[in-house]
């Protein structure tokens, strides 16, 4: 409740908040729900409308490929909130696609360091040295959000051993949460584990709070 009377403050000051809402990477099916009043507002729970679109942005892809996005926006009918309705294959402010970002992540846990990950990758290592630096802050959290997930899809849950580190335990219960699911949603076998881990954590794998866009 203190949460949401601070967004009708900031609202009637005059600062428009903007947040950023994980949706499905078909644009088509999202404009279908957007216009159908069946997308709704996380923070308060009334419906979201159509409000124009975010800013074009193009986001590296796998083997060099490079995808261009331009996001849409939407505004909650009851709080005023704008969400930015970004596709589940891409995370807030991140340059590169959720699947590089998570190939990146499956060396590390591997052990490989930023070096060895940014050619094998053909990133620069300073790209992929703060993927793994804000990974490793946000571990534990994203262990214990996918482990209650995994618990919760599946119906003889098996948690995956102790790994080396606590990144590497992130990325085997992130994998087997996404399994579950596959299991529950033969659908899901056509996402990758990371726009999966993306969409289901609302886009908070690198980061702690929803950011603005």
């Amino acid at each position: 409740m203190l949460a949401r009377l601070e967004r009708f403050r900031l609202i009637a000051a005059g600062q428009a908040e903007v947040l950023v809402l994980i949706v499905d990477s078909d644009g088509l099916l999202v404009e279908r729900r957007l216009r159908a009043g069946e997308l709704t507002c996380p923070p308060c729970g009334a419906v979201l409308a159509p409000w124009g679109h975010g800013r074009p942005r193009e986001v590296r892809g796998d083997l060099g490929a490079r995808l261009f996005v331009r996001p849409r926006r939407s505004r909650c009918t009851a709080c005023q909130v704008t969400h930015v309705l970004l596709p589940e294959v891409v995370w807030p402010r991140r340059m590169d696609a959720a699947e590089v970002i998570g190939s990146g992540l499956e060396i590390a846990a591997l052990g490989l360091g930023h070096r060895q990950i940014g050619a094998r990758l053909g990133l620069a290592e300073g790209t992929v040295r703060g993927w793994i630096r804000r990974f490793r802050h946000r571990s534990e959290a994203v262990r214990r959000y996918f482990t209650v997930a995994l618990v919760a899809l599946a119906d003889d849950p098996v948690m995956p051993e102790a790994a080396a580190s606590p990144l590497s335990d992130a990325v085997s219960v992130i994998a087997a949460a996404h399994r579950a699911a596959a299991l529950k949603w033969p659908a899901m076998n056509t996402v990758s584990p990371w726009a999966f881990a993306g969409r289901a954590i609302g886009g908070r794998v690198l980061t702690c709070t929803s950011p603005t866009s």
